[in-house]
């Protein structure tokens, strides 16, 4: 069956689909032994030879989807640091997976490992919009002058961060939903808003939930259950 260039070398490697497009368009990749630098080439995988830098794609023969609960000390990284604990620790033979939504060390929640390149980018990536939801709990209780900021809108120096839901659990906790991905986003929005984080938690991805998971466990799921 044929497809994108970018969108095989996507869900065969660690390259992002846009990644993908810049190797091509800098002549980066071959297709048979032939450079190809156009974006609407498409290629048979079960046909086609595609290389990188010289380095032979293989779309892996099925797809792999396991969700953890990450604990707070874990990193969300394959590299290996003296006292460092890493996610793929709590998953066997998880090295050649790839991480769909990072969580800094201090935070906890849902995770997903996966081998399908192209749904880490559609996941990650702000312009396909989907949304994480995340429930944070703050040393002193939250006004409604904080949630009104939190739907408006905090300056941040990549842009406005806005919450697209805030929902109150208690006087000190609330549920967050936002598109947006920036590097502790929330950390920084509740800094802010003067709020001291005491715990943060991760409790949705998309359709994708953390459910019952228990802390430091995991499980596969399906792809269908996942995203839209």
């Amino acid at each position: 069956m044929q497809e994108r260039l970018q969108k095989f070398i996507a869900r065969s490697s660690a390259y992002s689909r846009r990644k993908a497009e810049e190797l091509i368009q800098d002549g980066k990749v071959t297709v048979n032994g032939v450079i190809s630098s156009k974006l609407g080439t498409t290629v048979d995988p079960d046909l086609d030879q595609v290389a990188v830098l010289g380095q032979v794609m293989q779309a892996p023969a099925e797809f792999t989807y396991c969700i953890v609960n990450k604990p707070v000390g874990y990193v969300c990284t394959r590299a290996k640091i003296r006292g460092e604990h890493s996610v793929y620790e709590l998953v066997p033979r998880s090295e050649e997976l790839l991480i769909a939504g990072r969580l800094d060390e201090d935070s906890e929640g849902l995770v997903l490992l996966t081998n399908d390149g192209a749904l880490v980018q559609e996941l990650t990536h702000p312009s396909f919009t989907h949304e994480k939801e995340y429930e944070v709990s703050t040393k002193r209780p939250f006004l409604d002058a904080d949630f009104n900021q939190l739907k408006r809108g905090v300056r941040m120096k990549e842009g406005v961060g806005k919450a697209d839901k805030v929902e109150r659990v208690n006087s000190n906790t609330i549920r967050i939903t936002l598109h947006q991905g920036w590097n502790r986003q929330i950390r920084r929005m509740m800094g802010t808003l003067k709020h001291e984080v005491k715990r943060l938690r991760r409790i949705r991805i998309s359709k994708l939930e953390l459910g019952d998971l228990e802390l430091g466990k995991w499980r596969e799921v399906g792809r269908e259950i996942i995203a839209d």
